[in-house]
């Protein structure tokens, strides 16, 4: 009873054809009929790419024309961070799957247009390449137009009719469908610059510090913490804090009063140099007291002198004249053994 059977999956996989094999992965193929793209296999088993740069790859083809495909969209999307993302992108670019280039607006700003081909290879080869949105004018050399991909139907074979009697009707063929002359859209736009190069490398961000807690937090820690914050407004009227943010700063005010800050030094430290507008005041707080919290103090016995060993004084031989290290008075090492006496 511990195995769980699924049987709507036991028929789909009863009708796999061919004989199915020992081991791998089995596909259980069910045809899409909305909210589908199609992915060549040239990019989801690419030989170069890392897996990021596939699913990278993939998710920007899956996105309509002008969704925003850039690092920090991307990266609000996914778990993954700018510098995967923007390193997925370089390898897509330097794959061919992905171009991007400055060009410039009518009005004279300048924007970088993102183009993400499926067949990088065709292509190069001279292929079909979409282009959304207005012309831009080229500096550069004139391109050879392309022709748009349109599927023209071709002409219906229809059978020549068959004798019949006169006193039958014969029905008429339907009428070919007439060949269209197909439109040429424009030249697609030069770009006016070379491809932006992203950087190697992003900073990388920072984790969060927590905010200190006391040892014990104590109800008169608490009373005096939440006291000292909710008064903070009438030394600097920017400082105006919820209740919530008052519980959730308690335990870090609780951490400096237990190391014997005084309320007027925590008072100046959180007061002191605000910047104009404060738009956070809370979260100005809670980095003060995080980032500013002051050591412990020392007990008594840290600050007291440490204790120097006892110093063995020197002492004169009193048959060489030379000096030697002992408590009492007498002959050196050297004359105690000349004159045979005990150390």
């Amino acid at each position: 009873m511990d195995t769980q059977h699924d049987s709507a999956l036991t028929h789909a996989l009863a009708g796999i054809p061919g004989p199915v094999p020992p081991s791998g992965v089995l596909h259980a193929v069910i045809p899409h009929t909305s909210r589908f793209t199609v992915v060549g296999n040239h990019l989801a088993q690419h030989a170069e790419l890392s897996l990021v740069a596939i699913g990278v790859g993939v998710h920007i083809q899956s996105l309509p024309a002008g969704a925003a495909v850039g690092i920090k969209a991307l990266a609000a999307r996914f778990p993954e961070g700018e510098a995967k993302i923007a390193c997925a992108l370089r390898e897509l670019e330097a794959h061919g799957y992905l171009h991007r280039t400055r060009v410039r607006l009518p009005k004279g700003r300048v924007a970088t247009r993102t183009v993400f081909c499926n067949q990088p290879g065709a292509v190069l080869r001279g292929g079909v390449v979409p282009v959304v949105g207005p012309a831009v004018r080229s500096t550069g050399p004139a391109r050879t137009p392309v022709r748009e991909h349109i599927r023209v139907p071709e002409p219906v074979a229809v059978p020549e009719p068959t004798a019949v009697p006169e006193h039958r009707s014969v029905p008429e063929p339907d009428p070919v469908p007439e060949h269209r002359p197909v439109p040429e859209p424009d030249p697609v736009p030069q770009a006016l610059h070379a491809p932006v190069r992203l950087p190697s490398r992003t900073a990388p961000t920072q984790p969060r510090r927590p905010l200190p807690h006391p040892q014990v937090l104590t109800p008169e820690l608490r009373q005096a913490a939440a006291a000292l914050l909710a008064d903070l407004r009438r030394h600097a009227e920017e400082l105006v804090l919820s209740e919530q943010d008052v519980e959730e700063l308690v335990p870090g005010v609780a951490a400096w009063l237990e190391r014997d800050a005084t309320t007027d030094t925590i008072r100046r430290t959180l007061a002191a140099d605000l910047p104009q507008p404060l738009k956070h005041p809370a979260r100005l707080l809670r980095h003060r007291l995080t980032a500013l919290l002051p050591a412990p103090l020392p007990g008594a016995l840290d600050l007291t002198s440490p204790r120097r060993a006892p110093v063995t004084p020197f002492q004169t031989c009193d048959g060489c004249e030379r000096a030697f290290r002992s408590h009492e008075p007498g002959h050196c090492r050297d004359c105690r053994a000349q004159y045979g006496e005990a150390a």
